[in-house]
């Protein structure tokens, strides 16, 4: 219940400008992005592109508006923390988040693309 509450009171407060009719349907659509970079990184299965993935998925994400960007934030921030706590290295963690932050940030996601990558994705 108190996890509840301060999500709720942290949506209320994440964004001065943010707009509290369209956060809520910005912040599933960026989460529906992330799922779909995610889901796409599996399908393509391609050696070295995670963190083309990771930016795509939160640049996606954050282009939805403020609730998006709120989204990819959380989900990539709670990704990286479970990853390290499995035993993941906190170097490839800290790449990734840097792919996340850039993607987050208006970067080109494409900075980040694998050479031959399909152009599908």
């Amino acid at each position: 219940m108190k996890l509840l509450l301060a999500g709720i009171v942290l949506i209320l407060i994440v964004e001065a400008n943010a707009q509290w009719y369209t956060f809520p349907g910005q912040a599933a659509q960026g989460a529906r992005d992330m799922y779909r970079a995610y889901s796409d990184m599996k399908d393509a299965n391609w050696k070295n592109s995670d963190k083309y993935f990771h930016a795509r998925g939160n640049a996606d994400a954050a282009a939805r508006g403020a609730g998006g960007r709120w989204a990819a934030e959380v989900i990539s921030n709670g990704r990286e923390w479970v990853q390290e706590r499995t035993g993941h290295g906190a170097e490839d963690s800290a790449a990734d988040q840097r792919a996340n932050e850039h993607g987050r940030n208006g970067g080109d996601p494409n900075v980040y693309r694998p050479p031959g990558l399909p152009d599908g994705y």
